[in-house]
Order: C-alpha cells, then structure tokens, then sequence
C-alpha cells in the first residue's frame, strides 16, 4: 500500500535535534513528520523556507484575527516582525529569526516578553527520507501560559496543514 506523502503525523521530539534541551522547562512541545519523496531537497533551510512560504490562506487570515488581539498586550505581532525582518541584521525566514542552521537542521524562532519558542526543520536521510517540524515554548509568565493555552490547538493545525500544502503543492528537488 502507498504511503500518503501529504499527511504528517505526530512523533516524538528527534533526539539528536537542535531544540531538545534548549530551555530549563517547556510547556509545549511537539513534533509532526512526514516522508518526503524521492528526489525532494535534503537542505532543512530550502525545505523550511519553501514550507513556510506556501501556507495555506487561512493562516495568514488566523495571523492577522491573532496579532489583532495580541497588540493590545504589546506582544509582537506579525506587522511588526515582518518589519524585523526588513531591517534584520540577522538572517530571518519569513517573519522568524535564524538561531542555528547545520546540513540536517534549522532552527527558527522568536523571543518576546510572555514566551520564547524554537521551531525546527528537520531532514532525516536514508532510504525513507523525512521531514520532521518540532517546535519547543517556554513561557515566562501568566500572560505566556495562558496565551498557549489558547493557541495550542491552533499551532497543531497550522503545522500539520502547513506540512501538507508544501507537500501538495511539490517539494523542491534536490540541486534546484
């Protein structure tokens, strides 16, 4: 029976990625993955760009219902993080900053005043290529739990979707 390359799954955090043991506590952490096909980029940084560049519509629709509310709190909003990301002296896709990149991983996130989270992109060769995305929150205070709180079931969704438009639509090829 084939394997449906659009549908990632919940699995564990990988253990040899660069977000494990990043923060003292966390509150979220998760991880979907996928196969990937044969053929597709092995370059997490060329993968996670393409991901994040073809979000299905309805994200960019749920971003702006969120940075609506999350101003009233001066927390970042995506208006302001996009312009971060204009003048950034450090390397940013999309609207996330680069932490660490290395042959198999990236790592993307943000820091603000209610939380910190890491989002990593991780390929996994062999002869079953995977995609993994696995992302780590650590919240700093009431404001930081109770936003998560909030936006937890959201985040699940927007990966696994986010995951499956890329792969609906094609990952890049290899030397592309």
């Amino acid at each position: 029976m084939p394997v449906d390359l659009t549908i990632a799954t919940p699995a564990p955090l990988p253990a040899h990625s660069g977000i494990i043991a990043l923060y003292p506590t966390v509150q979220l952490a998760d991880a979907f993955t996928l196969q990937l096909p044969d053929g597709a980029s092995a370059d997490p940084e060329i993968l996670a760009r393409f991901m994040f560049a073809h979000q299905p519509a309805w994200i960019n629709r749920l971003m702006r219902v969120r940075d609506a509310i999350v101003a009233l709190f001066d927390l970042k909003t995506g208006k302001h993080l996009a312009a971060l990301a204009e003048q950034a002296r450090a390397e940013r896709i999309g609207i996330f900053k680069v932490y660490s990149k290395s042959a198999t991983e990236i790592v993307v996130g943000e820091d603000d005043k209610h939380l910190d989270f890491r989002v990593s992109v991780l390929h996994s060769g062999g002869t079953t290529p995977r995609l993994t995305v696995s992302t780590v929150v650590h919240c700093h205070n009431l404001l930081g739990r109770t936003y998560l709180l909030v936006i937890a079931p959201f985040h699940r969704m927007v990966v696994k979707a986010s995951l499956r438009r890329a792969a609906q639509i094609g990952w890049p090829r290899a030397g592309a």
